[in-house]
């Protein structure tokens, strides 16, 4: 019996890695998801290499009044801002907070809706009909509106930002990972794991969830991209990051009062902004459409 189960395993892992290929096929052939990963790639690149082309205090942090609002130039791309300090440099040093706070929030909503989400469809009964309710209450409340109160009610700091979102969005990831499993859980591989004995969450993260991991890499995305307009959304209204730290929300909220005459300083973070979302919803569409094709047309 173990030995027919170790072959059924085999065979079953053989086939889906040569459909995740498949589906990493598709994937290249849709250029504009292609467009995403590559832009997202660079990013990141930017955002992680920073400290090799700019020091953090002196050019991120340091007010210098008498280099203040200077225009684009070689020594500083985008310009400075009403304290002398680069606008390029703070952009850049804000998206390592903000995409790390989009990283760190799914791993938070990940973590905590994988075992919700896979609990509730592979017990089903009565856990299912908690656990899911429960998340339907949270599910009622906007995920901003959520994150704002608590973040009020916990305070302003960077661990507390990225619990907040986290627990804010992990309603929708648990729905998400629930269904996916649910299309799983009868499977002959599942059945013949509980025949010899295996535990039930050997079960669950060792066979269940790494088969059921393509519509939640959609929705993982998904989930980043909203958290960089959360975090931005926080820090534009004061409950997330407070200067001097930059942040492209913050820097958004400074620049209002120079809008009219240097509307260079909301152009950047802006940009960003929309750069970074932008290519995790083109990614997040390709990865959709390669895991079923049927959804292209």
């Amino acid at each position: 019996m173990t030995t027919a189960v170790n072959a059924s395993a085999a065979i079953h892992k053989y086939k889906k890695k040569s459909q995740w290929k498949t589906i990493w096929l598709r994937l290249k052939k849709n250029r504009l998801a292609m467009f995403g990963l590559l832009l997202f790639i660079l990013m990141m690149t930017a955002v992680v290499t920073a400290d090799m082309y700019y020091d953090y205090e002196e050019d991120a942090l340091s007010q210098n009044l008498s280099a203040r609002f200077k225009d684009p130039s070689l020594a500083h791309p985008l310009g400075t801002d009403q304290y002398g300090r680069d606008v390029m440099a703070r952009v850049v040093y804000g998206g390592r907070i903000s995409l790390f706070v989009g990283l760190a929030t799914i791993c938070v909503s990940l973590t905590a809706g994988s075992i919700i989400g896979a609990a509730a469809a592979y017990y089903g009964g009565k856990v299912d009909e908690v656990l899911m309710r429960f998340m339907d209450i949270f599910l009622a409340i906007p995920n901003t509106l959520m994150a704002i109160t608590l973040v009020a009610a916990l305070g302003s700091s960077l661990v507390n930002l990225i619990l907040a979102m986290g627990i804010s969005q992990i309603p929708r990831m648990s729905r998400i990972v629930r269904s996916s499993v649910l299309s799983i859980v009868g499977q002959e591989y599942v059945e013949a794991a509980r025949a010899c004995g295996t535990s039930d969450a050997r079960i669950i993260f060792r066979h269940i969830l790494p088969n059921a991991m393509g519509p939640i890499l959609v929705q993982v995305t998904q989930t980043v991209a909203r958290s960089v307009i959360t975090i931005s959304s926080l820090s534009f209204i004061g409950l997330g990051v407070s200067e001097p730290t930059p942040e492209w929300g913050s820097m958004l909220s400074e620049a209002r009062s120079q809008l009219r005459y240097h509307p260079h300083l909301a152009i950047a973070p802006g940009v960003a902004i929309v750069m970074a979302v932008m290519s995790l919803t083109l990614l997040g569409d390709g990865l959709r459409d390669a895991l079923d094709p049927r959804l292209k047309n």
